[in-house]
């Protein structure tokens, strides 16, 4: 950085406010992004304390700790609170940190905005979580919100509905933000084809929840009017059709779970090639392959749905639309280990959670092959199987790759070292613990065990109790990743600007930590090459 650079960000650093004001009107994309990232974080544990009572209850066949009714709200809070919650304020998060600083910009282009649409999360999970202590409980049918049953919800259903408005408001306000960011505010000579992927995933995913996002806001605020004014959507006394929630639902829910996943193809294709210390293999086929998967995740979704009795012509054209996504997820795939392949390795734990990554995202690849051709489908349909691969790709997938960018970009923005044993201690717990966890429920799916039951045959006993072990075992892992964090922010090993010796782009051109403002200046793009990440 110039001199009148470092000057201008000597004079900014002494002027923002300070203490709680700071945090609370704050429209610094560090600052929001930080706020994101603990927020998440906090998510993250309570719904994991969640996943705790359902693994609990879960132990021994039988009714042991909770009543089957709390256990069906464990399941529909659990999902909604690590989707919405944890996961895409997560990815948020990791936006708001990374993306000015990959593109060179000073800023998010909607500063105010981008505080807005932070601060509206705590009143969304205030107005969610606080319908565990309402009348009637929680939400208990499902995370899905099917009607008929999710209309049985006592007097929490009205703050469920806007709760999800609240969360949708928050994505649609930072999407608009990034996509505004990108196109607008690039440095000189960062062509579309030299952006990080990082940062060309965010974009796709930001396309993504502005035209799925609706959707779903459109379906909940159907199930209002069927609930308090009289209308009949999905209700079959009134000419309605509980079917068509399905379809409406899984038309945003299909692009949900890449809205989940493609950023974590990002943060892979970011620390890959760093700690292979070699270029990306296939640049633009990384970006052209992710393109396709978007365009293909709003064809497909009614692979959820082949068992409510639909059309012939209707299950072939699903079963053969989702067996093609596999394609440009398996370029992909092939990308990643082609990068590795003779490249000069070193495995820290950003590397070894990236590896982790694409070996187990693969594997809850497979078995979503699996579901997705329709005549088998019809056997796993609602077992423990399906619940097995959706967890492989969020799981193994999604939180692994927010992991491993955690871990990847933590001296960046503390200006310290992480712990490395203590990083390798809670890379090896949580990946046997989570297999120990998600592996056996493929067997309990197969042996034909339904999903959302707190009570289940005898034969199912044994890999329930290995499954709780594992799931017992994670949770309390990630208290390491939790101390790993807070032992880097109070101190440790000072970071150089770099970090890593194979990093390239433009965040690992300002000092380590970033500085409160940054590229007072814009910097010269010209000599990135795309195929550097």
């Amino acid at each position: 950085m110039s001199q009148a650079a470092t000057h201008h960000d000597t004079h900014h650093e002494a002027h923002h406010a300070t203490g709680i004001t700071r945090w609370l009107t704050t429209t610094n994309h560090k600052d929001i992004g930080t706020m994101y990232l603990v927020f998440s974080l906090i998510m993250f544990f309570i719904g994991g304390s969640m996943a705790m009572i359902i693994r609990l209850e879960l132990f021994q066949p039988g009714l042991q700790f909770v009543n089957p009714q709390f256990f069906n709200s464990m399941t529909t809070m659990h999902a909604l609170v690590m989707i919405f919650g944890a996961v895409m304020p997560a990815w948020t998060g990791f936006a708001n940190w990374l993306v000015p600083l990959m593109i060179g910009a000073p800023d998010m282009a909607l500063p105010r905005l981008n505080n807005w649409s932070f601060w509206i999360l705590p009143f969304a999970f205030t107005l969610l979580l606080g319908t565990l202590f309402m009348p009637g409980g929680a939400p208990a049918g499902g995370w899905t919100m099917y009607p008929p049953l999710v209309l049985q919800t006592g007097e929490a259903f009205p703050f469920l509905i806007f709760a999800v408005h609240f969360m949708g408001a928050s994505s649609i306000a930072g999407a608009i933000n990034i996509i505004a960011t990108v196109f607008n505010m690039r440095a000189p000579g960062m062509t579309l084809m030299k952006l990080p992927l990082f940062v060309w995933t965010w974009i796709i995913t930001a396309f993504l929840l502005i035209a799925s996002i609706p959707v779903l806001a459109g379906a909940v605020t159907m199930l209002l009017t069927d609930k308090f004014f009289g209308t009949s959507f999905f209700n079959a006394a009134g000419g309605g059709d509980p079917v068509m929630f399905q379809h409406i639902f899984w038309f945003f829910g299909h692009p949900e779970v890449y809205i989940l996943i493609l950023p974590a193809f990002g943060i892979a294709s970011a620390i890959i090639p760093t700690f292979a210390r070699k270029p990306l293999f296939g640049y633009s086929s990384m970006v052209y392959a992710a393109a396709s998967i978007a365009f293909l995740s709003f064809i497909v979704w009614a692979h959820h749905m082949f068992t409510v009795g639909m059309p012939l012509a209707g299950e072939l054209f699903f079963m053969y639309a989702t067996v093609l996504i596999a394609v440009p997820t398996g370029v992909k795939v092939f990308n990643w280990v082609a990068t590795m392949w003779q490249g000069s390795m070193t495995f820290e734990t950003p590397m070894l959670f990236a590896i982790a990554f694409v070996v187990l995202f693969t594997i809850g690849g497979f078995s979503g092959l699996m579901l997705g051709v329709t005549p088998v489908d019809f056997q796993y349909h609602d077992t423990y199987f399906v619940v097995a691969h959706f967890h492989y790709v969020l799981v193994t997938g999604a939180v692994y790759a927010l992991i491993a960018g955690t871990y990847f970009w933590l001296p960046k923005w503390t200006g310290h070292m992480y712990d490395e044993k203590l990083g390798k201690l809670h890379f090896w717990l949580s990946t046997i613990s989570v297999n120990v966890l998600f592996f056996p429920q493929h067997f309990l799916g197969l042996a034909g065990m339904p999903r959302r039951i707190p009570d289940y045959a005898v034969q199912f006993a044994d890999w329930n109790m290995v499954s709780s072990i594992g799931g017992f075992v994670f949770g309390a892992s990630q208290l390491l990743f939790v101390w790993g964090i807070v032992k880097c922010a109070r101190g440790g090993e000072k970071a150089t600007a770099q970090v890593w010796e194979g990093a390239h782009g433009l965040e690992w051109t300002v000092p380590s930590p970033a500085p409160y403002h940054t590229f007072s200046e814009p910097p010269d793009a010209s000599t990135i090459e795309g195929g550097m990440r």
